[in-house]
């Protein structure tokens, strides 16, 4: 049900990146090619990593996309999820669950201590499976973000 992304999958996490990002409302926002997706995947050195949820068919109708991140309180690696989504027809099927169970598993078998990621505070029925698995919100920090023209400012000296 679920495994190791391939080349042969950049298409399908590509199309489910920008159905990820209507669902969030911010397809606009979805910017990233299928060529940048296969560079951070399977280029030189990687920046992320992929799994694929399959239908009993065969079918991918889900994803997770994943990075290493870094806990200088922990003094070890741990994973950062940036994108899980399953297709609405296949929900409820046990693949996100599935999903964040390998990479649950990476963790251990790597001794990583953390897996996270960020929800839409409006995402109800996410935050409620999430709470179901024993994942705990941190309510108490705030993401914050440079991009674009700020990004660019504060790169360029202030």
């Amino acid at each position: 049900m679920i495994r190791t992304a391939t080349p042969a999958d950049v298409p399908v996490i590509h199309a489910m990146v920008r159905e990820l990002a209507e669902y969030e409302k911010a397809l606009h926002e979805a910017r990233a090619t299928p060529e940048q997706l296969h560079e951070a995947l399977f280029g030189p050195q990687p920046a992320a990593y992929a799994h694929i949820a399959e239908s009993p068919e065969g079918e991918p109708v889900g994803f997770a996309l994943w990075f290493l991140n870094f806990s200088t309180w922990r003094g070890v690696h741990g994973i950062y999820l940036e994108d899980l989504y399953v297709r609405p027809s296949s929900r409820g099927g046990g693949h996100g669950k599935a999903l964040l169970a390998e990479l649950a598993r990476i963790c251990v078998e790597r001794g990583y201590e953390r897996l996270e990621w960020s929800v839409l505070d409006w995402n109800e029925p996410a935050l409620e499976f999430y709470k179901s698995l024993g994942a705990v919100s941190m309510d108490e920090w705030t993401v914050n973000r440079l991009t674009d023209d700020a990004l660019r400012r504060l790169g360029a000296g202030g």
